[in-house]
């Protein structure tokens, strides 16, 4: 027996259809019914979905953010026994997938521009991204036992998270050697 996956829903077909758009033409040029039109929905029923614009960009930012995370989690199964590798090769896929992704190249190039309305969200107005990223750090942490109080183990998850970000907004070289640096960085601090 096969597992089918549920058709996506409107919502969802509408965020895609927006992180489309923005790759292909900027996020100025995204309007609800451009949306419409391009998920087959009357403009109303984007508005029931997704609320007002901001909204939309929220919803892409922690669409993309959920994807991410869900790379991070896997390295973690994998790495059960290892937390400094861990945190390598999250870092590391990370990174690759953010090399790759349409949605953080629209948000990031769009500095050289003036289409910068969505950089706030990975920038300056990043406390939902940051708090949902250190949750899920913090619980798949939680295992390995470190022995470092709550403010020191909240502290060094808050440094690996932004520095990770740091570098998904602005990578100062390839993935593989930025990874091993960050992992040296949280053996030191988890030492």
């Amino acid at each position: 027996m096969t597992d089918v996956a549920a058709p996506p829903t409107t919502r969802e077909r509408v965020v895609d259809a927006a992180v489309r758009l923005t790759s292909e033409v900027g996020w100025s040029q995204v309007t609800m019914a451009k949306l419409a039109d391009e998920v087959g929905v009357s403009r109303q029923t984007v508005y029931n979905e997704i609320g007002t614009k901001p909204g939309l960009a929220e919803a892409m930012i922690l669409r993309e953010l959920d994807r991410f995370l869900g790379v991070v989690s896997l390295a973690f199964d994998e790495h059960p026994d290892d937390l400094v590798q861990a945190i390598r090769v999250a870092s590391r896929t990370v990174l690759e997938h953010a090399t790759g992704n349409p949605l953080l190249h629209a948000v990031v190039s769009a500095t050289h521009g003036a289409d910068t309305e969505l950089l706030p969200l990975l920038t300056t107005h990043a406390e939902s991204l940051l708090v949902v990223a250190k949750d899920v750090i913090a619980e798949r942490i939680a295992p390995y036992r470190l022995g470092l109080d709550a403010p020191r183990l909240h502290a060094a998850i808050d440094m690996v998270v932004r520095l990770v970000l740091s570098h998904v907004m602005q990578p100062s070289g390839p993935p593989d050697a930025t990874a091993d640096d960050i992992a040296w960085i949280a053996q030191r601090v988890l030492r």
